[in-house]
């Protein structure tokens, strides 16, 4: 078989996978498999559940499918520990920004009130359905976590201080935002376990926060800069929306800091 099949549906499931494992679809699993991709019975389907890898299975009769699985295609791999904070965002821009996160290999989604977030009321189901229809749809294997929203004050004072916080800024001083991620790899970490530090700055668990259309405020700017093992993106000379900024920060720490390497 082939490093990834491109071709077979995946479906995100709960349960055990093991061979021979029979896993009940959902209701609205049963409907997409039969009556929107037109399966039959016996056809294949690939399956995860985050923790035992993906897995090659037929789909089953009955009037509530069935899948049964067969074998393991993919081992199960550990994410990236990449945690994304945003300041939520009106419906369908919201929905776009969650799923390239997850693609871009997200561990964590955090939804973060600002002072000039717009949207304060989060639909924490929709962000993780749009997070597992886009496992689903681009062969990832772990679903990130969603966390409940917290204020920004919550935020920061919940924070770890081992974990590399990057925020974007167009107010940063450094304006190459590669030549600040590269600082950030290079530089000593007193912070670091000894096993992290060996493995190298990229091993580090990292954070980017991206803030409300309005931007931060400036005293939630002087929070930031207050805190340790911080670090400030700037994007370029031109202002970007939130879920464009998102894709953007996430690729250039991919890039420099992240699996891309």
């Amino acid at each position: 078989m082939p490093q990834y099949d491109f071709r077979s549906p995946r479906l995100h499931v709960t349960g055990a996978l093991k061979p021979g494992a029979e896993i009940t679809l959902e209701k609205s699993q049963a409907h997409y498999l039969r009556n929107v991709l037109r399966l039959k019975t016996g056809d294949g389907v690939l399956a995860f559940n985050g923790k035992d890898g993906e897995w090659q299975a037929t789909l089953g009769d009955g009037k509530r499918p069935v899948l049964i699985l067969e074998k393991q295609t993919r081992p199960q791999t550990e994410p990236q520990d990449l945690h994304y904070l945003f300041a939520p965002l009106k419906h369908e821009r919201l929905d776009y920004m969650v799923q390239k996160a997850v693609e871009m290999g997200v561990s964590r989604l955090q939804p973060v009130l600002t002072r000039h977030t717009q949207v304060k009321r989060v639909n924490v189901e929709r962000i993780r359905a749009n997070a597992i229809e886009a496992a689903e749809q681009c062969g990832v294997l772990s679903v990130p976590e969603i966390g409940e929203p917290v204020t920004f004050a919550r935020a920061l004072a919940s924070r770890k201080a081992d974990r590399l916080l990057l925020f974007c800024d167009e107010t940063a001083d450094v304006k190459d935002p590669v030549a600040v991620l590269a600082g950030a790899r290079e530089a000593p970490s007193a912070m670091l376990p000894l096993t992290m530090a060996s493995a190298g700055r990229s091993a580090q668990p990292l954070a980017l926060l991206i803030g409300p259309e309005g931007g931060f405020a400036e005293e939630e700017r002087a929070a930031l800069l207050k805190l340790t093992n911080v670090m400030r993106l700037s994007l370029g000379p031109r202002i970007l929306r939130a879920d464009t900024a998102a894709v953007a920060a996430l690729a250039l720490i991919q890039a420099v800091l992240g699996d891309w390497r």
